[in-house]
C-alpha cells in the first residue's frame, strides 16, 4: 500500500511540476505579447499624430501648425491666439509632464521671451 501511495505522491509531484513550468512559460508569453501590444499602440499613436492636422477633423489652419513632437504634439499659431496641442488615439490619456502643462496655460502661467544674441565683433 505505501508503495502505491509513494509511486501516486511521485506521479502527482511530476504533474505538479509541468503545470507549474507550463504556467509560467504562458504567463512569460502573455507578458511578452502584452509588451508587443503596447509597443504597437505607442507607434501607431506617434504615427496618427504626424498625420492629425492633415485630417478634416482639424479644427485650425493647417499652415499655421507646428510641430514639436514633445512635451506636446505642436503649436497652432492663430491670428489671436496660439494653442498648444495634443493629439491622441482611442482612449489614450494625457501624461503627467501634459497635464502640467496644460495646468500651467489655464493659470496663465505662459510667457514670451526674447533672448538676443551678441552682435559679432567687427
Amino acid at each position: 500500500m505505501t508503495l502505491i501511495l509513494y509511486v501516486a505522491i511521485g506521479i502527482l509531484s511530476v504533474i505538479i511540476v509541468f503545470l507549474i513550468r507550463a504556467h509560467l512559460k504562458m504567463q512569460r508569453k502573455f507578458l511578452s505579447l502584452l509588451s508587443d501590444k503596447h509597443s504597437l499602440s505607442t507607434k501607431y499613436g506617434k504615427m496618427s499624430e504626424q498625420f492629425m492636422p492633415v485630417l478634416d477633423l482639424y479644427p485650425y489652419d493647417r499652415q499655421k501648425f507646428r510641430f514639436i513632437g514633445s512635451p506636446v504634439d505642436g503649436v497652432q499659431f492663430n491670428d489671436d491666439s496660439i494653442v498648444f496641442v495634443e493629439f491622441k488615439a482611442a482612449d489614450s490619456k494625457l501624461s503627467p509632464d501634459q497635464k502640467r502643462i496644460r495646468q500651467l496655460v489655464e493659470e496663465k502661467k505662459v510667457s514670451f521671451s526674447e533672448i538676443r544674441l551678441p552682435s559679432p565683433e567687427k
